[in-house]
């Protein structure tokens, strides 16, 4: 575990030394912004966040994929992964510094968007209780999307495939427990289903972290599903 900061230190690093990362940061901000301001920020009259943290689970389903994609699979295509464990460190240890490397610059793109919470400091009185909720919350979905996308960049040598499974499997688990989902389904799958779909929702979660309530199930729920991605993703790159 001593090899972690070198490891991290080179992969954060590596998200500045291209216009790559600094693109998908303004491409973030950009979204989040104007879809605060689309979905009503001003409109409301109201001093919360709630514009922001109604869509900012959607924008993550393409943003985390997109700045995790590269994790493994452009090591598995430059062939570096080879190199990379001919040193003495475990495939524990490598994973984990990506992953903490990843997750900081994600922590980056939501720093961003503060921006807006200080204005709306400024404008009116919020409830700050709330809006700390809301993106422990949005640290923790990313987290979690962040530690799929890693096991999906580990299973292909193709970024773009890495991406577009992601994106993929952060949408379905997003929408799995949605109101939209259940009306489309209507009886066609038992009630027991529905409330398994419920359970295992992305956006169920989190909506409840964006209203101020941090339960147990929630953060239980986050942090058994990075844990064990990031344990199949250890498994991948040992095979």
């Amino acid at each position: 575990m001593n090899h972690i900061l070198p490891i991290f230190k080179k992969e954060f690093l590596g998200y500045f030394r291209s216009p790559v990362g600094y693109v998908i940061l303004a491409v973030f901000h950009l979204m989040v912004i104007g879809l605060a301001l689309y979905t009503g920020y001003y409109r409301n009259n109201q001093a919360t966040l709630d514009s922001i943290f109604s869509t900012l689970p959607w924008i993550l389903i393409v943003f985390i994929p997109a700045t995790g994609m590269r994790l493994w699979s452009e090591e598995k295509r430059s062939g570096s992964i080879e190199l990379l464990f001919t040193l003495p460190i475990s495939p524990r240890t490598a994973v984990l510094a990506k992953y903490l490397a990843a997750l900081c610059f994600i922590c980056i793109g939501l720093a961003l968007t503060f921006s807006l919470a200080i204005t709306t400091g400024y404008l009116g009185n919020p409830d700050w209780g709330v809006i700390f909720s809301g993106y422990i919350g949005g640290i923790l979905t990313a987290s979690a999307f962040l530690a799929i996308t890693s096991v999906c960049s580990a299973m292909t040598k193709n970024q773009v495939i890495a991406f577009v499974i992601s994106v993929m499997i952060c949408l379905f688990a997003t929408l799995a427990g949605s109101d939209w989902l259940a009306r489309f389904l209507g009886d066609a799958i038992p009630v027991g289903m529905h409330d398994f779909l419920r359970l295992m929702s992305f956006e169920q979660h989190f909506q409840s972290m964006a209203k101020g309530l941090i339960d147990i199930s929630a953060l239980s729920f986050y942090i058994t599903l990075t844990i064990a991605c990031l344990g199949i993703n250890i498994i991948a790159i040992e095979r």
